[in-house]
């Protein structure tokens, strides 16, 4: 029996590779963060400073099973790789957040 090797591991596209992103489009992000009040907030004002069309009335909301931490997925009009690369390093570095996915 052949042996198989081992795909390679997942790497983002360098800045020569063609994105698989086709633009403009509908991107999802997911954030996650403890469940504070202004968490929801945050997020959107965030949003809003990369897509000034952003709908906050999109956000869906799901709590942890323990109701501890709060997951926001929010959906941004992506406009470029740039564009993401910027609102992920944003809300990455934001205090109240722990997860950008």
């Amino acid at each position: 029996m052949p042996i198989t090797p081992p795909s390679s591991p997942v790497t983002s596209p360098s800045p020569e590779q063609p994105s698989l992103i086709v633009y403009p489009c509908a991107f999802p992000i997911k954030v996650m963060g403890v469940k504070v009040d202004g968490l929801v907030h945050a997020i959107s004002h965030i949003a809003l400073q990369f897509d000034p069309q952003f709908d906050a009335a999109t956000i869906e909301l799901r709590e942890s099973k323990g109701g501890k931490y709060l997951g926001v997925t929010i959906t941004v009009n992506a406009t470029s790789r740039e564009q993401l690369d910027e609102i992920y390093r944003t809300l990455s570095t934001h205090p109240m957040v722990k997860v950008v996915l």
